[in-house]
């Protein structure tokens, strides 16, 4: 009896164990770390904040700050750095991107867990020609001045918006756009495979919002579209985008690459042409793209799939151009009180 006894404790003990490490980890979550502010807390504040207040697990960072690279040592935080955009055209010489890596990775690593290197962001999107031509040239090199350097567990990559898509509405449908997908992409997903690295996206059904489909983009009860392809009915924009994107890299055969969430979001306040910009859709947004990557549930293309995923973003940025919506995507004030809750404060604190 007491063998059964114990032996039942020790069962119970790791059950209560394996349970207590997914309610940690099952909604890790990242965040892009924007800083185009003036009121923002120290890199290193940042660090103990998200260490021992949150269970976010990495984030993602615009360029290659050295406070911030610093600050997240030993912090068991994973970190994606960003190329310059225009960056890109001198980093194909390996020379210069030898340098780079150098200057800007070894410095750091490997007490900062950098996990990734972002080259450029949106390119494509950005129409230019030079930067676009160079993107894949300049993604191999950096990748072979990591390997020279000794640091093989890097992976390098490059944020896409949804535009790379088109015939996109049935997500079955979806395609490389016809010019980009032979030229840009086909070498680009082959490298990607070859490094075992994963294809980024920003999908952000935010922009294209409308009233009429505001339940479908909220994750709200509606009555979903329908693909006449697969006669799966989507009952939310995300899921669809995912599953549209891995169809178009389906369709040129490569289907088994992971595919990371860049960037993704909702803002919490507006201009008066903006009401779409709440707390209340904001909330609805995040917590259910949260929900869905992190469930390991997948999408109905990419089922029992879990999707790294950044969530757009850290702190509201008063700095940043254009509508109020722009400076209002943070999920945490710059004083760390939260905007809102979306589940990811440790011991359910808000």
């Amino acid at each position: 009896m007491a063998t059964i006894a114990t032996t039942s404790i020790t069962t119970a003990l790791l059950i209560i164990s394996t349970l207590l490490h997914f309610s940690t980890t099952a909604y890790a979550i990242g965040v892009n770390y924007g800083t185009l502010a003036n009121n923002l807390p120290s890199p290193s504040q940042v660090a103990s904040f998200l260490k021992t207040q949150t269970t976010i697990d990495s984030i993602k960072i615009f360029d290659t700050n050295p406070d911030i690279l610093r600050a997240f040592a030993n912090s068991n935080i994973t970190v994606t750095v960003t190329v310059g955009n225009g960056d890109i055209p001198a980093l194909v010489d390996v020379n210069a991107a030898s340098q780079w890596v150098a200057n800007n990775i070894k410095p750091y690593y490997p007490q900062t867990r950098i996990k990734l290197i972002a080259v450029g962001n949106e390119i494509l999107f950005t129409g230019n020609k030079e930067w676009i031509s160079r993107l894949v040239p300049c993604m191999k090199s950096l990748h072979q001045a990591l390997v020279h350097a000794g640091i093989k567990d890097v992976q390098v990559s490059t944020p896409h918006t949804l535009g790379i898509l088109h015939n996109s509405v049935q997500p079955s449908a979806a395609r490389i756009r016809p010019g980009y997908d032979r030229v840009i992409f086909a070498p680009m997903l082959q490298f990607l495979r070859q490094t075992k690295s994963p294809l980024m996206v920003n999908p952000y059904p935010y922009f294209s919002y409308s009233p009429s489909m505001e339940n479908y983009i909220l994750f709200k009860p509606n009555r979903g579209v329908h693909d006449t392809n697969t006669n799966i009915t989507y009952t939310n924009m995300f899921v669809a985008m995912m599953d549209a994107v891995y169809s178009a890299i389906k369709a040129m055969g490569y289907g088994d690459l992971d595919i990371v969430v860049a960037e993704s979001g909702w803002p919490s306040l507006g201009d008066p042409n903006q009401p779409m910009c709440t707390v209340e859709n904001a909330v609805s947004y995040n917590k259910n793209m949260i929900k869905v990557v992190t469930s390991g549930n997948g999408t109905p293309l990419m089922p029992k799939r879990r999707f790294q995923t950044y969530v757009f973003s850290l702190f509201n940025e008063n700095l940043k151009p254009g509508s109020t919506a722009e400076r209002n995507w943070g999920l945490f004030r710059p004083d760390f009180t939260p905007v809102y809750d979306v589940g990811i404060m440790r011991n359910g604190q808000v």
